[in-house]
């Protein structure tokens, strides 16, 4: 799910040193685990910095090791992590649902948090966010902002619940909006990304949703290039082009690291599969660009306050 560099060092950092004195509740020390890096500024960098905000809110030692993509080396780094005291473990990214499952039962003393998956074990947490309507507020955008009504989707997989988010939404602004939709079938195949993009450029599409973080900064400049529009994906991205992102998709992951680790110090956290959606401030619409119009941009907030207020999206 993220951007890949040539070399991934797989190596452990020690972000801050304190007294255990002052440590809240339960908590202790907090270990992240990324598959790539958190050089990536997208969803790697929002793990990293969802640390930060641990190690500043609760003055603790907080640790991450990058290049943590197989079970073996997840294997050796929770053993590490475990013989330095941690006992609140966040694995960035879907795929450590599974691997936590697996050696959770091994580690009682340790809770361990997931991202968009499926959590099985009493300590073992997955927080999951609700992709569908902040796809349906996006497609909402790109439909009113498309001149061609013709609209793309590159995204990593068909289970992406945000894909079908963005349609609806499309489809509910303006029902003549031609949507194509394609699938890279993974998180971070820049080429096959950028060959899809082609293809949809000569249909004539004008705005394109990449809902695939390690691939969407690529797909943005490259629509940026042809004057074209795009929605961001994960991160807040009107820093690539006021003028190219209409608004992003977010997924405050950052934000969830500290409501997560209070939560543990107060020994509130729930095992299970958790989900954050709009009322829970986990996702959110960005920055809109200028070329939005005010009008529109106060019906969205309107509906998007409507949604959080009764649960149910703008036909």
């Amino acid at each position: 799910m993220w951007y890949r560099l040539a070399v991934i060092f797989i190596s452990l950092f020690l972000l801050s040193s304190c007294s255990h004195s002052d440590t809240p509740g339960k908590l202790k020390k907090v270990g992240l685990l990324v598959p790539d890096t958190i050089n990536d500024q997208v969803w790697g960098t929002k793990g990293y910095k969802g640390m930060l905000k641990i190690q500043s809110e609760f003055n603790i030692d907080v640790y991450y090791k990058e290049g943590m993509n197989t079970d073996l080396v997840v294997e050796r780094a929770v053993k590490e992590l475990h013989q330095k005291g941690v006992n609140l473990i966040f694995g960035h990214g879907a795929e450590y649902a599974d691997y936590f499952n697996r050696i959770s039962e091994k580690y009682p003393d340790i809770q361990f948090v997931s991202f968009n998956g499926d959590a099985k074990n009493s300590n073992t947490t997955s927080l999951n966010f609700k992709g569908y309507a902040m796809g349906y507020f996006g497609g909402k955008v790109a439909a009113h902002m498309s001149k061609t009504h013709r609209i793309g989707v590159i995204a990593a997989y068909k289970w992406q619940s945000e894909v079908e988010g963005f349609k609806k939404g499309a489809l509910s602004e303006d029902k003549n909006t031609d949507i194509s939709i394609k699938y890279v079938g993974n998180w971070d195949d820049e080429a096959k990304a950028n060959q899809l993009l082609d293809q949809m450029l000569e249909t004539g599409i004008d705005v394109l949703y990449p809902a695939g973080d390690g691939f969407n900064v690529s797909l943005i400049e490259k629509m940026k290039e042809h004057g074209l529009f795009v929605i961001g994906y994960v991160s807040d991205q009107s820093d690539l082009g006021e003028t190219t992102v209409l608004t992003s998709t977010i997924q405050n992951v950052d934000l969830l690291y500290e409501v997560v680790a209070r939560q543990y110090a107060e020994g509130k956290l729930k095992s299970g599969n958790l989900e954050f959606d709009f009322k829970d401030k986990g996702v959110s619409l960005g920055k809109f660009s200028p070329l939005v119009d005010k009008k529109f941009i106060n019906e969205i907030n309107g509906d998007i306050q409507k949604y959080i207020e009764t649960g149910k999206l703008p036909q």
